[in-house]
């Protein structure tokens, strides 16, 4: 079985009207073994994140 668990903010930061938060968001998220929102918020808002 196969399911996946989509954190709240994720359609938020997915749906920006800004195309560079999107294209951030999607690279980092693409990035990632587990989706850490922290992070992701971070690169919407172009903030370093810290590993």
């Amino acid at each position: 079985m196969s399911w996946q668990i989509v954190p709240k903010r994720m359609p938020d930061l997915l749906a920006s009207e800004d195309p560079g938060v999107v294209c951030r968001v999607s690279a980092a998220m693409m990035q990632m073994e587990k989706i850490d929102i922290a992070a992701l918020e971070a690169a919407a808002a172009k903030e370093p994140t810290h590993g």
